[in-house]
C-alpha cells in the first residue's frame, strides 16, 4: 500500500495555523492557535505534529536553548497539498478522469456568474499555456 503523504483533515488544521505564520512556531504556541478554533487536546496536537513530520509535510528544529522545545516548519505547500490532495480525490473518487471530476463538481456547485466566468478564464490560461494532458485513444472517459 502507497504510504500517505498528504495530511488528514485532523492535521488540515493543524496546517492551517502553520501555513498562516511566516516563522516557524513552537508546539506551544500551534496548539495555542488550533485550540483557539477547534476542542483539540494539546496531545492529539503533539501527535498531529508528529504525523506531519513523518509525511514529510512538516519539518523541525530543537531550540538552542532547551532540547525539550521543536519549532516547525512547514516543508510543503498548501497549494502542493491541495494538488496532492485533489489527484488522490479524482483517483480514488472518479477512476482517474479529471473531467468527470470537474463535471460532478460543477454540477454539484451553486455558482455566481461571475464565478464562471472566473472559471472560464483559469480554462482559458490552461489552454493558451498548454496545461493539459494528452489525448488517450479507447479512455472510456
Amino acid at each position: 500500500m502507497e504510504k500517505e503523504t498528504t495530511p488528514s483533515q485532523s492535521e488540515w488544521l493543524v496546517m492551517e495555523v502553520l501555513w498562516a505564520s511566516d516563522t516557524p512556531l513552537p508546539a506551544k504556541e500551534i496548539i495555542k492557535r488550533v485550540r483557539q478554533t477547534t476542542p483539540m487536546s494539546p496531545r492529539m496536537v503533539r501527535v498531529l505534529l508528529n504525523r506531519l513530520c513523518q509525511k514529510g509535510v512538516l519539518s523541525y528544529t530543537v531550540d538552542n536553548h532547551d532540547a525539550r522545545v521543536y519549532h516547525y516548519s512547514v516543508v510543503k505547500s498548501k497549494e502542493l497539498c491541495q494538488q496532492e490532495k485533489s489527484r488522490k480525490f479524482v483517483d480514488s473518487y472518479f477512476s482517474g478522469s479529471s473531467k468527470n471530476a470537474m463535471a460532478a463538481l460543477l454540477e454539484s456547485a451553486a455558482l455566481t456568474q461571475s464565478q464562471y466566468k472566473e472559471l472560464e478564464e483559469i480554462l482559458s490560461q490552461c489552454l493558451e499555456t498548454g496545461h493539459f494532458a494528452e489525448e488517450k485513444e479507447c479512455d472510456g472517459q
